[in-house]
């Protein structure tokens, strides 16, 4: 088959707007696998095929199994990357419950767009037939958007991980990717929270959480973003102590949602402060390509410091579509 006679090479990784497994999917196309044995395997799970590479399992390999060969060696910045990539996109990723679009470029600042939307004032009447349709402007917004660099400086040596299994070091990388994630959560609450005006309230109750979701009419209510201590306080109401919705919170971890919102919980939430958001409305995540890694140091088992980042921002799409308050007590 063809995936044994793929000829690797370094730059691969350095093909612009293209992933390592998409350039291996050009010259070796899952589809013509299709009714074979290796159909549920990719370009890149074929070429770990080819090498006899175990990255996962009982038997898995050790790292040093990547290096006994130099063409296979071509391989394991993409085993690091697609570890990174499902900390952050699978493992806690609570970005994609928060946006409402991603959108990839190919620059470190970027400019979104403004619409009078919120601002005009439509009757929601039928158009008459000599009246005019309802004019709603886009524009581009003055102010850029800057992205912002997360990423981590992996400090070893090749010695000191050659006979460590591939399942261990994935889960180093995956833990690696899932802080990357919360850092990332960090800025689009930082963004939320800017220029958007709390509505006090005396005390959490049941009301006050009513007051949140009626002010963000006409959105819907989908997403609520909060401190432990307060999450704590609003599972800890009457109106939260469903028998069925309990059950669910002690067999799955699943946290109870408040009117029917998706409780999120979050250190970098202003102290006392209740975000409501609708999550199809209220957030855009900007990223500058994808994840970036030192994948010649990676291939030449020089790992005493290779940096692996990601840029990515946040800017509200309709700022009518985040509401907060603020609890006195």
């Amino acid at each position: 088959m063809n995936y044994r006679n793929i000829n690797l090479e370094k730059n691969m990784y350095n093909i612009c707007n293209k992933s390592f497994t998409e350039v291996l999917e050009e010259l070796d196309p899952s589809e013509q696998y299709r009714g074979t044995e290796l159909e549920n395997l990719d370009a890149y799970q074929r070429q770990l095929k080819r090498f006899g590479i175990k990255v996962s399992g009982p038997n898995c390999d050790n790292v040093e199994k990547f290096f006994l060969n130099p063409v296979s060696a071509i391989l394991f910045p993409e085993f690091v990357n697609r570890a990174i990539s499902k900390g952050i996109y699978y493992y806690n990723n609570v970005i994609s419950s928060i946006v409402a679009t991603s959108s990839t470029v190919d620059t470190l600042d970027y400019r979104t767009v403004l619409s009078n939307m919120e601002s005009s004032t439509f009757s929601g009447n039928e158009v008459l037939e000599s009246g005019y349709l309802p004019e709603i402007r886009i524009e581009t917004n003055p102010n850029l958007i800057s992205l912002k660099k997360h990423g981590r400086l992996i400090t070893s040596t090749y010695e000191a991980l050659r006979f460590q299994n591939l399942d261990v070091i994935a889960v180093i990388l995956r833990k690696m990717g899932s802080d990357i994630v919360n850092e990332q959560l960090k800025d689009a609450i930082t963004v939320m929270q800017t220029d958007t005006t709390p509505q006090s309230v005396s005390s959490i109750t049941y009301d006050s959480l009513l007051t949140l979701w009626s002010s963000l009419k006409p959105y819907n209510m989908n997403v609520i973003i909060t401190r432990y201590d307060i999450a704590k306080r609003i599972l800890a109401l009457n109106e939260m102590k469903d028998a069925q919705a309990g059950l669910d919170f002690q067999g799955t971890g699943r946290n109870i949602t408040p009117l029917g919102a998706r409780l999120i919980c979050s250190p970098w939430v202003n102290s006392n402060t209740i975000i409501g958001l609708d999550k199809n409305c209220a957030i855009q995540m900007i990223q500058s390509g994808k994840i970036t890694l030192d994948y010649d140091k990676l291939i030449d088992k020089q790992i005493e410091k290779a940096g692996i980042s990601i840029r990515a921002g946040f800017a509200k799409i309709f700022a009518g579509a985040i509401k907060i308050i603020s609890v006195s007590q």
